[in-house]
């Protein structure tokens, strides 16, 4: 089994350079007299009755002159790339590329091509992708849904850009979409110029080596009564961003024994001849726990992406509101975020977001045992979930039983073959939904 799947991943190893190669050196006149070299040239081995050979002959010395062409394109360039700070898996989005002219001459018919930062991936990976492809058969359903390569990291579209006169900069502008979060990498930047026969391109490699942060894809949210009411925080929370024990002023006294010097008002000690402090009160208020599973054993989970993606759309939702949110999952390690009231904002939650990975390494209870030892300090939970089964409704079973307020999002690749069972929440139905890959955002529409 293990040669056969060597010889596969070979072939797809093959494969994929050569198409890479082909769009990059080939334009599409030159990828149809290609496809045309290689019919004739399975057509012309009868000589006697076919006259294939001779179109085979002639092509193929098209494509050759064309090549030779390439050799004479020694042109210098420097670019200058102006990327923005984030994009998002799966939209578009579109930068602005400066590309210098170094030569004394005006240079014409250039296309601008990225070079990205993709390294092929290994037997190890591709042989992992593969085999949970062949263990998690799709339903006829499912397979007429279009999924996302796990291999494919962006789509970019060919740049034109216009002439560039002798020892001058022109800008053009690149759109590109990334079909994965997290960070993409680009090394350089290619100038392609094609032959006087409009066949085969010649290629100007300029380095420029960037990185952007892709976040994860966010669905929109209708008006939700989130969980939970406010509660007690020890110390309060600053309304600025601050470290260390910070409350909400109240008004300023005078100086008692034991008061913090730092609380002292300075200015007013000046005016009134006598020690004044600021005298601050602990708040009251809502904060919200958005529990994100992240236990699974498949290589690459559509499930889980989606999962990360729901996180992120409340993420986003609740921090424009007047409470806090932690995060928390396990990764690598445990990992507790809070957000809002000036402390982290939203975008250094997506950022977390955007690079959280599956957990394979640990049980489903080192995630229990962050989120009780969590609990007491929080409002209501947010539970976004990979599966519905017993160690998860245990976890839901428990916040409910310490008096928490949960709403539960289970995130499912098909439809449910039997009623989908409550469990913990059969007191509460309308606290739990099921949302079902490729219908995720009509179905979050209708949440209340």
């Amino acid at each position: 089994m293990n040669p056969i799947l060597r010889f596969l991943y070979l072939l797809y190893r093959l494969f994929s350079w050569s198409r890479f190669w082909a769009a990059r050196r080939l334009t599409r006149p030159g990828l149809v007299a290609a496809g045309a070299v290689l019919l004739t040239g399975v057509m012309g081995f009868d000589t006697e009755n076919s006259v294939a050979y001779q179109a085979f002959m002639l092509l193929l010395a098209l494509l050759l002159v064309a090549f030779l062409f390439s050799w004479f394109f020694k042109m210098r360039f420097a670019v200058e790339r102006s990327l923005p700070r984030f994009g998002t898996a799966g939209r578009p989005f579109n930068y602005r590329v400066v590309v210098r002219n170094l030569t004394p001459k005006i240079q014409a018919g250039l296309t601008l091509l990225e070079n990205l930062a993709d390294p092929p991936p290994s037997f190890r990976e591709w042989k992992a992708i593969q085999l949970d492809d062949e263990n998690h058969r799709r339903s006829f359903r499912l397979s007429q849904r279009r999924r996302v390569n796990p291999f494919k990291v962006v789509t970019v579209k060919d740049a034109v850009v216009p002439p560039i006169p002798a020892n001058q900069a022109i800008e053009a502008r690149v759109e590109l979409t990334s079909w994965h979060r997290g960070f993409l990498r680009f090394n350089g930047v290619t100038l392609a110029r094609p032959d006087p026969l409009g066949l085969f391109r010649a290629l100007a490699r300029v380095s420029a080596p960037q990185s952007v942060l892709i976040l994860p894809k966010r669905y929109r949210l209708p008006p939700i009564a989130l969980p939970g009411a406010m509660k007690y925080q020890q110390g309060g929370v600053a309304l600025a961003a601050n470290i260390g024990r910070s409350e909400e002023f109240v008004s300023l006294r005078e100086y008692r024994r034991g008061d913090p010097l730092r609380h002292i008002h300075w200015r007013s000690w000046a005016k009134a001849g006598k020690p004044i402090v600021k005298e601050f009160e602990d708040e009251f208020f809502v904060r919200h726990a958005l529990i994100l599973d992240t236990f699974t054993d498949r290589p690459h989970s559509d499930v889980f992406e989606e999962a990360v993606s729901v996180a992120a759309s409340f993420a986003c939702t609740v921090l424009t509101q007047e409470s806090l949110l932690d995060l928390l999952f396990v990764g690598p390690q445990a990992y507790c975020l809070t957000a809002g009231r000036g402390l982290a904002h939203t975008d250094q939650m997506l950022e977390i977001l955007a690079s959280v990975r599956p957990c394979v390494d640990q049980p489903f209870g080192a995630l229990e045992y962050l989120v009780m030892n969590h609990v007491k300090v929080v409002s209501g939970c947010i539970c976004v979930l990979l599966a519905w089964d017993e160690p998860r409704r245990a976890l839901v079973k428990k916040l409910k039983s310490l008096g928490l307020a949960v709403l539960v999002l289970v995130i499912l690749e098909k439809p449910a073959v039997k009623p989908f069972d409550p469990g913990p929440m059969r007191d509460e139905p309308d606290r739990l939904h099921a949302l079902e890959i490729g219908r995720i955002e009509e179905q979050l529409a209708v949440m209340k």
